[in-house]
């Protein structure tokens, strides 16, 4: 072989060497404000400790959203239940003002619902169907809602949170002139004050 070869075949093995060599050699990396390093620089420190500090305000967020969900949720119960509360309207047989069993456990219920809410009065309306003369149905409605006070009472709600009111048969809840209208006007209802 002649030199020329020689020094050909030199140069095609070194500069291949040479590129691998400079290839596989560390490289510098360099960091982000906040990113943690290789060489163990004061930003490793910062970095982590801002990254705790916006877990943490992450956490707090999440925290506060799930204390306001749970707010709300408690807002819409106590509001439906205030709603079922002056909803549930007991019923009386015609020309009578005991309690008919089903009225005693609706009864039982708002009592539970007025003992957990001791803060709240309420006024019980007395009411009539149409049979009846206007003053009849006066004093008949003042029977029905003194009946479902008592009753209240009985359980152990204070009288003094409780008022009663007759209308007679001035705001009818049915309106028609047969059996399945005046049964729906022959009732006792709750309002909260």
């Amino acid at each position: 072989m002649t030199r020329f070869s020689w020094v050909h075949w030199a140069l095609l093995l070194v500069i291949p060497g040479v590129f691998l060599i400079t290839s596989c050699g560390k490289k510098q990396i360099e960091s982000e404000p906040g990113m943690v390093t290789e060489a163990g620089e004061p930003g490793i420190r910062e970095g982590t400790a801002e990254a705790e500090r916006a877990g943490e305000a992450a956490l707090r967020e999440q925290r506060l959203r799930e204390q306001q969900m749970r707010e709300e949720a408690k807002v819409r119960r106590e509001r439906a239940e205030r709603e079922a509360f002056t909803n549930e309207h007991i019923y009386f047989e015609f020309d009578k003002s005991t309690l008919l069993e089903e009225a005693k456990l609706k009864l039982k219920q708002k009592a539970a619902w007025l003992r957990a809410h001791p803060g709240v009065s309420i006024v019980i309306e007395g009411h009539c169907d149409e049979r009846g003369t206007s003053e009849y149905n006066m004093a008949l409605g003042d029977r029905r809602a003194r009946s479902a006070r008592d009753y209240l009472v009985d359980l152990g709600i204070d009288s003094r949170r409780m008022t009663t009111i007759s209308y007679g048969e001035e705001k009818p809840i049915a309106l028609g002139h047969n059996e399945a209208a005046w049964a729906k006007n022959r009732r006792a209802e709750f309002v909260i004050e």
